[in-house]
């Protein structure tokens, strides 16, 4: 193991790489709304973190449209993509806010707190941001569950093996 700095961040080069290449992590869009502006976006690290009270924590790229505006916001939305949504992946992951308004090529609607939810997505829930923790490239975000939806039908998790040939929209 070889370490390094690069900026303030320690870098360990190592096998790191090997040993998270294949973990398939859920994939989800998270989605919020400042001053009547949706945005949304593809993210790959979001996990429950307490039962009671429930918890989950969302990691945004400090490198993604919709990370400033997050900051900016008291809710954000989590939907937890199956495997039929890759349409939704592919526009919340491969398009980028800067360029074009995902929100006019799929369907939502209000929920809590302004934020937007994908009505073609069968597992969300709008969070209340209880904290923001700087996690190195990344922003996580606790949040606490105010409303949520769970359809019948879950045909299975999407997961990041599925989608990781996409084309990022923006730059890492």
């Amino acid at each position: 193991m070889i370490r390094r700095r690069v900026g303030q961040y320690q870098v360990v080069t190592s096998e790191f790489g090997a040993v998270v290449a294949d973990l398939d992590y859920p994939m989800t869009v998270v989605t919020c709304c400042l001053e009547g502006q949706p945005s949304g976006c593809l993210v790959g690290f979001a996990s429950q973190c307490s039962i009671h009270p429930p918890r989950v924590s969302v990691w945004i790229s400090q490198a993604n449209h919709t990370h400033d505006i997050a900051l900016r916001c008291s809710h954000l939305g989590v939907h937890w993509l199956s495997a039929a949504d890759r349409p939704l992946a592919e526009l919340f992951g491969a398009v980028t806010g800067d360029d074009a308004d995902k929100f006019h090529r799929c369907r939502w609607r209000p929920a809590a707190g302004g934020v937007p939810v994908l009505e073609d997505c069968g597992r969300w829930f709008v969070g209340r941001v209880l904290e923001k923790r700087f996690d190195g490239d990344h922003t996580g975000f606790l949040l606490e569950p105010v409303e949520d939806h769970a359809a019948d039908r879950w045909p299975g998790q999407l997961g990041y093996q599925a989608v990781k040939d996409l084309e990022p929209g923006h730059d890492p």
